[in-house]
């Protein structure tokens, strides 16, 4: 039997202490962490219903030409955008960048809304004409792959 004196009790108190501190710490930066989280979803995602209603997401696209309708009395803008598979409204108040329009890529961070629209918070654009945000890109490639298998599997 392991006997221990004041001082190695005060020793491994204070250890354990720590420990249990440390733990607690690491906790709440895993938590805020994954709270603060933005997660990108492409049209298609949104679409399949993969995309949380109750939380502030990014989603990523092009703006679909024709789409772009502003309010004459207020700063509201809606637009579609999409990854020519799906498309999405979205619904922005705001003063938009100024590389926003049709046909360019844009990153939106917003919520999802009850009929499926997108209420964005903030409109990202790209900034130059050979950029474009990696996630668009992958979405875009993603949904023009389904969009050539599906027409091969019709003919």
């Amino acid at each position: 039997m392991i006997r221990f004196n004041k001082n190695h009790k005060k020793r491994l108190s204070i250890i354990l202490l720590m420990l249990v501190g440390i733990g607690i710490a690491v906790t709440l930066a895993i938590t805020a962490f994954s709270e603060n989280m933005l997660y990108f979803f492409s049209p298609t995602q949104v679409a399949s219903g993969e995309a949380p209603t109750n939380r502030v997401i990014r989603i990523g696209g092009m703006v679909k030409k024709g789409s772009v309708i502003r309010a004459k009395d207020s700063l509201l803008i809606k637009f579609d955008v999409t990854d020519y598979a799906h498309t999405i409204p979205v619904q922005y108040t705001g003063i938009l960048p100024d590389l926003f329009r049709e046909g360019q890529g844009i990153v939106a961070i917003g919520r999802m809304q009850p009929d499926n629209s997108f209420l964005a918070d903030e409109v990202l654009a790209k900034h130059d004409e050979n950029y474009m945000p990696p996630e668009v890109a992958d979405a875009l490639k993603t949904a023009e792959a389904h969009k050539e298998s599906t027409e091969k599997t019709i003919k």
